[in-house]
C-alpha cells in the first residue's frame, strides 16, 4: 500500500497504554496507518517509546501539545489518539476536531459535564469523528452475554446486579499514580467505572435516567492507615528502606516501568509509585450505585479497589429468565520470594503472574423460568482483556466491521457511560439521587435520550 493510501495519525501521550497503539502502528496496521507526528509532556517518554523492542515507528515528528492544532495542519494529520490524564481528553478532542482531525481517545470521554457539552458543540461543529475505545465490549464474554440479551433468550430485562472487584494490585494501582487526585481522573467512577457503565448501556440497549450512589475511601490512604496501625510508611515504592511492603510498587522491577517512568523523572517529577496509603487522596475506593434506565429496568453496581482476586459477576434479570456471567480475570495477588508483588514485565500496565492459587475462569449460564440452568459456551479469545484488544484494534485501524451487536463506540456511547459517573458523583457530594437530565451536560445530538422525562 501506497505511502498516501495510509491514514496520518498523530499521538498524544506515550505512557504505558499508548505502548498498545504503537504496536499496532508498528506492526498488523502499518500498510493502513503512519505515525507522522507525537507528543507528551515528558519527552523521556517518546524517547523510550523510540526504542523500546524491535518496532519501527519511522521518524514522527514531536510536537509541542499545546500546538496541537498547529500540528494537525501542519502534518495534514487524518486522526489523534489521545492517551493522557482523563482529565485533559475535552481540550485535546476540542482542538483536534476544530483543527480537521478525527479522534480516537482511551475511556473515559471526558471527567466533568462542562467537558462533554465542549465536545457536543464540538463535534456539532465540524462533524468531526470521535472514537471512545470501550474494549471490553470486544471481549467475547461480553458480547455473548449481549447476544443472550438480544436475542430475547430471558425475555424483557428487569434488573441487573454486577459487581466489579479491583485486586490489591490492580486496584492499587489507581492510588499510587494521577488518578488518586479527583480533579484528574473523575475518581473511579469516571475513570474505571465508565468501562462498566457503557457495557451495562450496551447489553441493554438503553441509556440511564438517574442514580443514587453511596461510597468512600475506606480502605487507602493516610487515614485509613492510621486507623489500621500500619506505622510509618515511605513515600514511594522505588526504595530500597525497609518500610516498603507488598503495597509498595518498585518500578526498577519492570523494564517498561522503568523505562517510561523511574528513569524519566528528572524531566518532570512524576512519580508513578506513590504510596497508596498518603495523604491527600480524594478518590474513592468503594462505591455502591442504583442505576435507573429508561425502559423501566435498573441495576445494582458495587466496585471495590482491594480484593484478593479480580474479575467481575453480572446477573441479568428477565421475563423469561436470567443470564449470569461470572468472571476471575486474576485469581490471587502472588508474592515473590521476598514478599513483593510479582508484576509480569510483559505486562502494560499492570498484570500480576497468576501463581494458580484460584484459577482464572469465566462462565455463562442461562436459566429460563421453569427449567434448568444451562451453560453458554464462550468463543476463545486471545490476548489483553480477555481477547478484547486486538478486535478492537482492528476496527480503530480497519474502520467498523460487519457486525450486529453494534461493538464500535463513538462520542454519543461516551457520554452515556461516563453520565452515570457525572451523577453517581454529584450523589456521593449530596447523598441524593441525581436525574441525568439535572447535569449540565449542553445541547446534545443525543439530548432525547439524556434528558428522558423521568
Amino acid at each position: 500500500m501506497a505511502d498516501t493510501d495510509r491514514l496520518r495519525y498523530g499521538l498524544i501521550g506515550a505512557g504505558s497504554r499508548a505502548q498498545m497503539y504503537l504496536d499496532a502502528i508498528a506492526g498488523p496496521y502499518r500498510e493502513a496507518a503512519a505515525l507522522v507526528a507525537w507528543a507528551d509532556t515528558n519527552p523521556g517518554r517518546l524517547d523510550f517509546s523510540q526504542a523500546w523492542g524491535q518496532r519501527d515507528l519511522g521518524e514522527p515528528v514531536r510536537f509541542d501539545s499545546a500546538e496541537l492544532a498547529e500540528a494537525v495542519q501542519q502534518h495534514r494529520l487524518d486522526r489523534v489518539i489521545l492517551t493522557t490524564p482523563d482529565v485533559t481528553h475535552a481540550d485535546y478532542i476540542v482542538t483536534a476536531l476544530e483543527a480537521g482531525a478525527d479522534v480516537v481517545v482511551e475511556k473515559p470521554l471526558t471527567t466533568s459535564e462542562e467537558g462533554v457539552a465542549r465536545i457536543t458543540k464540538a463535534v456539532e461543529r465540524t462533524g468531526g469523528d470521535v472514537v471512545v475505545t470501550f474494549n471490553y465490549r470486544y471481549s467475547p464474554r461480553n458480547w455473548a452475554l449481549k447476544k443472550l440479551i438480544t436475542e430475547g433468550e430471558i425475555g424483557q430485562v428487569t434488573s441487573v446486579h454486577f459487581e466489579w472487584l479491583l485486586d490489591t494490585a490492580h486496584g492499587a494501582d489507581y492510588f499510587r499514580r494521577w488518578h488518586r487526585q479527583k480533579e484528574n481522573s473523575g475518581g473511579l467512577l469516571i475513570h474505571k467505572a465508565s468501562h462498566h457503565f457503557d457495557l451495562v448501556n450496551w447489553w441493554l440497549d438503553d441509556v440511564p435516567t438517574k442514580v443514587y450512589a453511596s461510597g468512600g475511601l475506606r480502605f487507602y490512604g493516610a487515614e485509613n492507615a492510621r486507623d489500621r496501625g500500619m506505622g510509618a510508611r515511605p513515600e514511594r515504592g522505588t526504595t530500597d528502606r525497609p518500610a516498603r511492603d507488598a503495597f509498595s510498587l518498585d518500578l526498577r522491577t519492570d523494564p517498561v516501568f522503568k523505562g517510561l517512568y523511574y528513569d524519566q523523572e528528572h524531566h518532570d517529577g512524576y512519580l508513578r509509585d506513590r504510596d497508596v496509603f498518603d495523604e491527600g487522596i480524594t478518590i474513592e475506593d468503594n462505591m455502591s450505585l442504583v442505576v435507573d434506565y429508561r425502559r423501566g429496568s435498573s441495576m445494582a453496581y458495587t466496585l471495590s479497589a482491594h480484593g484478593p482476586w479480580e474479575g467481575y459477576t453480572v446477573y441479568v434479570n428477565g421475563t423469561q429468565g436470567r443470564a449470569e456471567l461470572t468472571v476471575v480475570e486474576r485469581g490471587a495477588v502472588t508474592l515473590d520470594q521476598d514478599g513483593y508483588v510479582v508484576v509480569d514485565p510483559s505486562s502494560r500496565p499492570d498484570v500480576v503472574v497468576d501463581d494458580g492459587a484460584r484459577p482464572v475462569s469465566e462462565r455463562l449460564l442461562l436459566q429460563k423460568q421453569f427449567g434448568s440452568a444451562v451453560e453458554i459456551p464462550i468463543p476463545e479469545g486471545e490476548g489483553a482483556h480477555g481477547g478484547a484488544d486486538a478486535d478492537l484494534l482492528r476496527e480503530v485501524f480497519c474502520g467498523p466491521q460487519d457486525d450486529r451487536l453494534g461493538r464500535a463506540s463513538g462520542w454519543p456511547e461516551g457520554v452515556h457511560a461516563v453520565a452515570v459517573g457525572l451523577a453517581g458523583n454529584r450523589s456521593l457530594e449530596s447523598g441524593n439521587a441525581v436525574p441525568i437530565g439535572a447535569l449540565n451536560l449542553g445541547k446534545a445530538v443525543t439530548a432525547s435520550d439524556l434528558h428522558a422525562q423521568e
